[in-house]
């Protein structure tokens, strides 16, 4: 069983662990856009349980996992008084918190496929839900904030291709029945160097072929 790779407990901490980066990340835009402590708290939440949420709702997982388990929404509230109190400290490490983030996509990308897959979805469907519990936060955390979602947008650094490719091996995996507790790591750590790389070399999908255009480029 897909559900049975992994012991509960370490399931729960590599969750919590994903949730807390990813809470971070929300956290640190509302600091950025002046929100008050309330609307930190909101985007942490949404930014780090959306994609989760949204997820479960589809694949018939109720009351989901952000409902049921007090370590679930408690958890972006830390990561909200952290970034409270200590805020520029936070900023300084941006790019170590970058690595951290790109762990979670990577981990939720791949958790979030087996889990759709358990549910009885396709692999395809199961796929994309993994690349939707993985990058699903961050879009509703931009939405939120005002800004164009950042995996729509041409110069920012590729985020949702790390876990497309991700969420593809780990259904790959399941299609040839080879997932186990060993295989899984590979998907997670694919997406996860290929995050780091394209943070590091700055890789962007490509716009319109021979695009031409007066209007000025949105900074």
């Amino acid at each position: 069983m897909l559900t049975d790779l992994f012991s509960p407990s370490v399931q729960h901490s590599l969750d919590i662990a994903g949730i807390f980066v990813f809470a971070i990340s929300g956290a640190l835009l509302a600091v950025r856009k002046n929100f008050d402590v309330f609307g930190m708290a909101v985007l942490a939440e949404v930014t780090a349980l959306g994609g989760g949420l949204l997820r479960d709702l589809i694949i018939g997982a109720v009351p989901p996992a952000a409902f049921t388990d007090l370590g679930y929404f408690l958890t972006p509230l830390a990561a909200t008084v952290i970034v409270f109190f200590l805020h520029p400290e936070v900023e300084r490490i941006t790019k170590a918190v970058g690595v951290f983030d790109a762990a979670g996509l990577g981990l939720f990308c791949v958790t979030g496929t087996m889990k759709a897959y358990a549910h009885g979805l396709g692999l395809t469907s199961s796929a994309t839900l993994g690349l939707a519990t993985a990058v699903g936060g961050g879009v509703l955390r931009d939405i939120l904030a005002h800004e164009v979602p950042s995996l729509l947008r041409w110069d920012r650094d590729l985020y949702a291709v790390p876990a497309m490719v991700g969420a593809a091996m780990a259904a790959l995996l399941i299609r040839f029945d080879a997932l186990s507790a060993q295989t899984a790591g590979l998907p997670v750590l694919t997406a996860f160097v290929l995050r780091l790389l394209a943070m590091r070399f700055h890789w962007r999908a490509p716009r319109a072929w021979h695009r031409k255009s007066a209007a000025a480029e949105e900074a």
